[in-house]
């Protein structure tokens, strides 16, 4: 076909998870590019040639620990954030129950790994969490530290969506006290609104399409007056029912875009998994169950 292979690579690059398969990925050179690509480079996902480390920065462990430390919140504070960590327990869960099938929803227009990578996530943020009240945290650290573990450790697209989530969420409560129906509304707004900067909107067949409605639900039941109970009840049922209704529609967002017709009758794996989490999570603001 004419095209001169300048510099072919086989092998495991940027893996995802245990993902199976064969990916082929072709860089069109020109000149400048060339030149670029040819450059040595050091990096936890890929490294060539020799690299000089002078003036390398170091971490300072010091400051990390300091980072870390927890200033103890008020007695309702702590029992808030006991109240997150039980939440976390029943998402952690939750995906383990159902990490072959989102795998598997994943698989039909995706790479597969939806599961292992809410899974991955949804443990480091539950092991955070459970950390946190036990050094006295209240809700406010508990939900960022959850936060930051989720982002770092689920990897993939879900990993950054899911510590967006938790960082609003925790912007709009305090660690002193119980937040009330309307706090927990601003942040689930904050919540929508941040991951619709990420680019998707509703209809594109991304975890959006049940994001949004559970926001928007949670909000209006919360104006009218609605316990947090009935407000959740009621926006948790939104997000299932329009978690479902992705399942006609055609992707026009990241990997699964290029598969369109393979995806109809296949729900969103994202927007199912947040609405199973939403049905999951109202034991705890169920007084028979909680």
């Amino acid at each position: 076909a004419g095209i001169e292979a300048v510099d072919p690579h086989v092998g495991e690059y940027c893996t995802s998870f245990d993902m199976a398969g064969t990916s082929l990925t072709l860089l069109w050179l020109d000149d400048e590019l060339e030149d670029l690509w040819e450059t040595p480079v050091d990096s936890p996902a890929y490294r060539r040639g020799s690299v000089d480390r002078t003036g390398e920065i170091v971490a300072d462990d010091d400051a990390d620990e300091q980072a870390a430390e927890i200033v103890a919140a008020d007695d309702e504070g702590r029992a808030v954030a006991a109240v997150v960590a039980r939440a976390f327990d029943i998402a952690r869960d939750t995906i383990d129950e159902n990490v072959d099938e989102l795998g598997r929803l994943d698989q039909i227009a995706g790479d597969g790994d939806h599961g292992i990578g809410m899974q991955r996530g949804v443990h480091a943020a539950r092991d955070a969490a459970r950390d946190a009240v036990e050094r006295g945290a209240g809700a406010r650290t508990t939900l960022e530290r959850a936060a930051d573990a989720w982002s770092d450790r689920a990897g993939g697209t879900s990993g950054a969506i899911w510590g967006a989530i938790l960082t609003a969420v925790a912007s709009h409560v305090d660690d002193d006290g119980s937040p009330a129906a309307s706090a927990l509304a601003d942040g689930l707004t904050a919540a929508s609104e941040r991951v619709l900067t990420f680019g998707a909107v509703p209809g594109d067949k991304t975890m959006v399409d049940s994001l949004v409605p559970l926001s928007e639900a949670f909000a209006a039941r919360a104006a009218s007056g609605a316990s947090v109970a009935d407000a959740w009840r009621d926006a948790a049922d939104a997000a299932t029912r329009a978690a479902a209704a992705t399942a006609d529609m055609l992707p026009q967002m990241g990997r699964a875009r290029t598969h369109h017709e393979k995806s109809l009758g296949t729900p969103d794996p994202g927007a199912h998994s947040l609405a199973l989490l939403a049905q999951a999570l109202i034991t705890l603001t169920d007084g028979k169950k909680a």
